[in-house]
């Protein structure tokens, strides 16, 4: 099957998936929410309105305003849009690493997939709570990019294992072998065959990894080890309002139930992506109406 009739094939599975366009819609209403929802209020998360503090929601403030008078509604989009960029960048980074690390250590062998599994099976070992709450308080002063890249390299090890798994299969397959026979280079092979290969495995993963790390950036900014005041993330907006939950629940339920949202959404999608890039899903629908047809058919 080629790739445009593979991509066809994961579309209309995605499509029959009421649960998956659920989960889409959802993510797509958050993504603009964060990016669009600041060009539409005419306060930023730093304005302050003195004359109106721990004000419930009305027109003027949109989602009511917090202890010291600033908008609750701009700080919820801008916080939206900051846990919403870290999770796409540790994602993103932590995907690369592993489709790398563990496609090298799958195709080179030797030492270089012994080399590469020490390290992998070493960063596994390690406690990675542990880890964040020593490092991330020496970061606050190198911003957000710093704790991407924090999260990012706690994060890829399981991955890579299960590439390098992927890439032991591959490197026997009759195409990568008459590649190799060619003469073609290893980079090119794991460029042009191996890594396509494990795309679908790749995709799915990098799609939860976004919840994860927007999940870890939430508990590491609640804790005061994420993102650093002026800025804000969905992090610190809940904790900054945990003791007034019930006193003050727009404060509260306005940041965390957009955090729930994402992490349900990304979830859906996640997991209706798996089944509808994975070569081995059978489509039910598809099954169903053989199983029907063959009914029909005299013994």
């Amino acid at each position: 099957m080629t790739g445009i009739g593979r991509g066809r094939t994961a579309l209309r599975r995605m499509v029959r998936r009421p649960g998956a366009l659920c989960g889409l819609a959802v993510l797509i209403a958050l993504f603009t929410l964060a990016f669009v929802g600041p060009l539409l209020s005419p306060w930023t998360h730093t304005d302050v309105d003195y004359t109106a503090l721990r004000q419930p929601p009305d027109a003027r403030h949109w989602m009511g305003t917090n202890r010291i008078g600033q908008d609750v509604f701009a700080q919820v989009v801008r916080g939206l849009q900051k846990s919403l960029l870290i999770g796409l960048l540790v994602a993103l980074f932590s995907t690369v690493l592993a489709a790398v690390v563990g496609a090298c250590a799958g195709y080179f062998g030797g030492w270089t997939d012994r080399v590469l599994m020490f390290v992998v099976d070493l960063m596994l070992v390690l406690p990675g709570l542990l880890v964040l709450v020593v490092v991330a308080p020496k970061l606050r002063d190198r911003g957000w990019i710093a704790l991407v890249g924090l999260l990012a390299l706690l994060g890829w090890m399981v991955t890579a294992r299960a590439v390098r798994g992927m890439t032991l299969s591959l490197k026997e397959r009759q195409f990568v072998v008459v590649a190799r026979l060619m003469g073609v280079s290893p980079t090119r092979i794991i460029w042009r065959h191996v890594l396509p290969h494990t795309a679908s495995f790749l995709i799915t993963d990098a799609t939860i990894a976004v919840g994860g790390a927007v999940i870890s950036e939430t508990g590491l900014s609640y804790f005061g080890l994420g993102v650093q005041p002026p800025d804000v993330s969905l992090g610190t907006l809940i904790a900054d309002a945990t003791d007034v939950a019930l006193v003050y629940p727009w404060m509260f339920f306005f940041p965390t139930g957009l955090l729930i949202a994402f992490v349900l959404a990304v979830n859906l999608v996640g997991g209706a992506l798996r089944d509808a890039l994975d070569p081995t899903t059978v489509d039910t629908s598809t099954s169903r109406a053989s199983r029907t047809h063959l009914s029909g058919i005299p013994s």
